[in-house]
């Protein structure tokens, strides 16, 4: 087993080899597939939104298949899902897999979805392999990955973090339908009996390793015919809420001079937000303008009001607020250039990148090569849930490709073999870390 693993066993008595780790492709698509019907919108999208009646159908699935893989099963107050497998010295921290499995509007049926049901078929490759663990391994489904219903990303990972703010702004937060955060969790079976849901924190060093699977939602590894990708750092979004106010008027009889118009001023932000991105110095640092709303929003009137929402990123946390700033003075030129109000410019959160722990980096190196599996060092430029479970455990990430790294929408595609190779090396992954 030292061969196989890299690292020292003590138990006298364990296995000295394991046959070739065998995965169950065909049965792994088809639960796949199957999760994906739980949906509120036609195949091939999916829509799975907290606590929907989709979702709970979704969760109880999930909890179906872990404990037929002879997982223990838990959930906390929000209903982030826990699967765990004692290992030998169950004394030890856990090491920890897994994602999510909620969905926004009209995605695909792979985001999160591998990372969940991948390192369930990843536990049961290792139990039909005869292995044992050292560590107790543990799966994990969080909650809420997407920030669709109450406008939070990564919820469930944010409060296993101990983020105080978001468990205070939870007691307050009501979805576009004014359901509040703790009633939507209450009609899904969570939270009961208690508006507290600092339960949910995680203490630091409650896991030894935390290591998620995931589809790239990019192009590199396909494009480059590479297997696998390990992850070496998550970069981390800032999100922005500007408002312009400016008179509006008649599109006719207001002559252009005479004009204090919102829209234009957003759009000429909009711009800056894409100059500022590209003198970053940094093909890392990036920019979205993903919002742009005008009031009223009629052809013959001029914009009275403007509203827009920008998201930055970037790997490096002081040069993507160096961003922030320059796009806050362009903001602030502009209104004063076309005579209208900055009305609000409001940084609704600015998390931390989040750097792959060295040694999960070597395991994840070291499985992919055992496997004859090719692999690249990259970062994520998307955030999961391992941005927010570095902050209590070492983190690291596998990539597999998806066609033409389409993500977020019904064309979201990851092949069998590529599925299979990524649960691979999760298991060979699980088995290195569970021993040290």
């Amino acid at each position: 087993m030292e061969d196989f693993s890299g690292y020292p066993v003590r138990e006298p008595h364990f296995q000295t080899s394991l046959p070739s780790l065998s995965v169950d492709t065909g049965s792994l698509q088809r639960q796949i597939d199957e999760l994906s019907t739980f949906s509120d919108s036609p195949a091939p999208s999916v829509t799975r939104i907290l606590y929907s009646d989709k979702d709970v159908l979704a969760r109880r699935y999930i909890k179906n298949l872990m404990g037929l893989a002879g997982l223990s099963v838990r959930e906390d107050a929000v209903g982030n899902i826990f699967g765990r497998w004692d290992g030998y010295e169950p004394e030890l921290a856990a090491v920890s897999t897994g994602s999510h499995t909620d969905a926004i509007p009209y995605s695909g049926k792979y985001d999160g979805v591998v990372g969940v049901l991948g390192a369930i078929e990843a536990i049961n490759v290792l139990k039909r392999s005869g292995f044992k663990p050292k560590r107790s391994l543990e799966v994990i489904m969080f909650t809420s990955e997407e920030p669709t219903r109450f406008g939070i990303s990564c919820l469930g990972s944010r409060l296993m973090s101990r983020s105080e703010e978001v468990e205070k702004a939870l007691r307050k937060t009501v979805d576009n339908l004014n359901i509040s955060f703790l009633d939507a969790a209450r009609s899904a079976g969570y939270a009961e009996g208690q508006d507290d849901l600092s339960t949910v924190f995680q203490k630091k060093g409650s896991y030894s390793a935390f290591v998620e699977l995931h589809i790239e939602q990019g192009p590199i590894l396909e494009e480059e015919g590479i297997s696998v990708g390990i992850v070496t750092a998550i970069a981390a979004p800032a999100s922005i809420k500007v408002d312009f106010e400016g008179n509006g008027g008649h599109a006719g009889a207001v002559l252009m001079p005479n004009r204090n118009d919102a829209g234009l001023a957003a759009a000429e932000l909009a711009l800056a937000v894409e100059k500022h991105v590209l003198e970053s110095g940094s093909i890392d640092t990036v920019g979205t303008v993903g919002i742009l709303e005008l009031h009223p929003g009629a052809i013959n009137s001029i914009p009275s009001k403007s509203h827009l929402e920008i998201d930055t990123r970037d790997i490096d946390e002081t040069r993507r607020n160096k961003v922030i700033e320059k796009i806050h003075q362009s903001g602030l030129a502009i209104a004063k250039k076309r005579n209208v109000t900055i009305s609000a410019f409001r940084i609704v959160n600015q998390d931390p990148p989040a750097h792959s722990d060295k040694s999960i980096i070597k395991a994840m190196e070291a499985a992919s090569q055992e496997l004859n599996l090719s692999h690249k060092l990259m970062i994520s430029r998307a955030y999961h849930d391992s941005l927010f479970m570095a902050r209590i455990s070492p983190m690291g990430m596998i990539f597999i490709p998806c066609y033409k790294g389409y993500s977020h929408k019904p064309e979201e595609f990851a092949s069998a073999d590529d599925i299979t190779n990524g649960v691979k090396v999760l298991a060979l992954t699980l088995v290195k870390l569970s021993l040290q």
